[in-house]
């Protein structure tokens, strides 16, 4: 059976975008009908085939966000299904792939590995260091062969994402490693990031793939929402177009090629329903989020959407536009998940006659012979060398070894665990130091309030954690980079008193153009109450710094990182402070200067509160 090959269309993306602008475009999305309350794990039957048949394999993986180690602390184990299984690391993902395309391949399926974005960006800094060339040449180690942007490959703009695909040394830091950048194997698809002054997409928005010689096309975009969630300057050369109608333009453009079984790539996602115990990693629990709508607008020949972003994992079946059975998979983040999606084309008709889906855990840990996985002295899960793929971590070890010096140096302590899981008024442990780290950092600049974006915080630090041999409460640059990785500027400026109180009103869905719900974590001295079923503009009361009424009229110093006050998040009113003042060097420093005052307990996350 000959593997899938990658072929271009005989014609340059222009051509195709001319060809898209003249099929017919769904109008404005509609309101689709809720899922059922449950789905079983998925398999999609499509009617018996019409003619011979051809099988094949996607594998596929989404929010791998450099990834390279494998996690640790509460994120070193995938729960699902009421136990708790250690996952994750390059050299495991590379393993499991390998085996799981050999199973196929003994049954005579050909293989193509598919991502749903978000491989780079928020990473930590085994990656970050190098501006994630480490992540972008372990995906081509790996094999991945087609991916989707996500909102993260956009964190330091378009240009860097286009050199990233491409090739070529860092504008200003050059080639760190001493090795040229090659570029990524695979292909970014982009088709809904379009530039403003081309109208194409800005990387080529689809992809056919020949399965024994039957053509299965892929498209590839990131939510339309990307731009409030990075950093405005980076992208203000291209725009985000609405992802049903951008899908299904170019769906219309496969069909014109006679490609009709296709694969949407998706970074958007959906979730499954809080349970106990937990759902599976292939189950379908109360599925609900923006992708379902999304879904219940494609064209029926999008058959599959491996879809990401929610950091969930699913394999679900939703109704599309026609009311057909369209497979919906996630696998998570961070390489702890693989999804296994099986399938049936007919050569007659070129359609997916059958569809089968479930999420393999990327197993690293040692069984300990009681259901359960072996732990050192110090609780932290052993690895398991057998699975170790030894390409995988050569390229690996190489990146390792060139960032210890740095990743290792102890930083400052802390006194337990501090994490960021937010409690019911949406304030973290960790959320409160991190605040307060950047109001100590702006002291010098009259700094009284500090807020931080909940989506800035990436990871836990944890006591335990001994990414370098140090003891247990001492914090590495490393661990601390990766909770901040994003190095973001950190900024103070002038907000009255009323500026102040509208951007907290903007935390809430209906204020100020503000779409989705966010807490901002708020530094010592500043607190407040808000309350659900208030009306929008009228949530937020009782609104006090070190115990005084913020008065309206008054002026406070605000500090924040420059993606929020760029409007990040959709803060649009943080953008309307004046005396603009930049501290030197990133938030991780702020950060780290603070870390190094410990040890530093978690945070008392009682600043805000609710009100019925």
């Amino acid at each position: 059976m000959p593997l899938p090959q990658r072929r271009h269309l005989a014609v340059p993306v222009a051509a195709l975008a001319v060809a898209g602008a003249l099929v017919a475009i769904p109008g404005a999305r509609t309101a689709a009908a809720a899922p059922p309350a449950e789905f079983t794990p998925v398999s999609a039957a499509y009617g018996p085939p019409k003619g011979l048949t051809v099988k094949g394999q996607f594998l596929s993986y989404n929010d791998f966000h450099g990834a390279i180690d494998p996690p640790t602390g509460s994120g070193a184990v995938v729960n699902a299904s009421g136990t708790s299984t250690p996952a994750g690391g390059v050299e495991y993902l590379a393993t499991f792939l390998k085996r799981l395309r050999a199973e196929a391949k003994a049954e005579g399926r050909p293989t193509i590995t598919a991502g749903a974005g978000d491989l780079i960006g928020a990473t930590p800094l085994v990656s970050a260091a190098f501006h994630d060339e480490p992540t972008i040449e372990l995906m081509n180690e790996v094999g991945l062969q087609v991916s989707s942007v996500g909102n993260h490959e956009f964190d330091e703009g378009v240009a860097e994402l286009i050199r990233i695909q491409r090739g070529g040394c860092h504008p200003v830091d050059g080639c760190q490693d001493g090795d040229p950048y090659r570029g990524a194997k695979f292909t970014y698809l982009a088709a809904n990031t379009v530039d403003r002054k081309t109208g194409l997409p800005i990387l080529p928005p689809i992809e056919i793939r020949y399965v024994d010689g039957v053509p299965v096309g892929f498209i590839g975009m990131t939510l339309e929402g990307t731009p409030s969630i990075v950093n405005p300057a980076g992208i203000s050369g291209v725009r985000f177009t609405d992802e049903i109608e951008t899908a299904n333009r170019w769906s219309n453009v496969l069909k014109l090629f006679g490609v009709k079984a296709q694969v949407l790539l998706l970074h958007e996602g959906g979730s499954q329903a809080t349970a106990t115990p937990t759902p599976g990693v292939s189950d379908c629990a109360g599925f609900s989020g923006p992708l379902v709508p999304i879904v219940a607008g494609l064209n029926p020949e999008i058959s599959v959407v491996i879809s990401g972003h929610t950091h969930r994992f699913y394999s679900c079946k939703l109704p599309n536009s026609k009311g057909a059975d369209t497979v919906v998979t996630s696998a998570g983040s961070n390489g702890q998940l693989i999804t296994d999606i099986d399938y049936t084309l007919d050569r007659r008709t070129r359609r997916f006659t059958e569809i089968t889906a479930k999420n393999v855990i990327v197993e690293n840990g040692v069984p300990d012979g009681r259901g359960g996985w072996v732990r050192d002295a110090a609780g932290a899960y052993a690895k398991n060398p057998d699975t170790v793929d030894a390409a995988a971590k050569k390229v690996a070890d190489k990146y390792r070894t060139a960032v210890a010096p740095i990743a290792n140096r102890i930083v400052g302590s802390i006194s337990a665990d501090i994490v960021r899981t937010a409690g019911p008024a949406g304030e973290s442990p960790l959320g409160d130091v991190i605040a307060d780290a950047q109001l100590a950092y702006t002291r010098s600049a009259g700094a009284q309030i500090a807020l931080m974006n909940p989506g800035g915080v990436r990871a836990d630090l944890d006591a335990d954690q001994s990414s370098g041999g140090e003891a247990y409460g001492q914090v590495t640059y490393g661990e601390a980079f990766t909770v901040q990785p994003f190095n973001n500027l950190v900024v103070t400026q002038t907000l009255t008193g009323a500026q102040l109180k509208n951007v907290l009103e903007q935390q809430f869905a209906g204020f100020g153009g503000q779409t989705t719900q966010r807490i901002l974590q708020v530094s010592n001295g500043l607190t407040y109450t808000w309350s659900a079923s208030a009306a929008p503009g009228s949530k937020v009361s009782a609104l006090t710094l070190n115990g005084t009424p913020i008065d309206p009229a008054a002026n406070y110093l605000v500090t924040t990182n420059d993606f929020l006050a760029n409007g990040g998040d959709g803060f649009s009113n943080l953008t309307l402070g004046t005396g603009r003042v930049t501290a030197p060097g990133f938030d991780v420093d702020a950060l780290v200067a603070h870390l190094a005052t410990g040890p530093i307990a978690p945070g008392p996350a009682d600043r805000i509160s609710t009100a019925p």
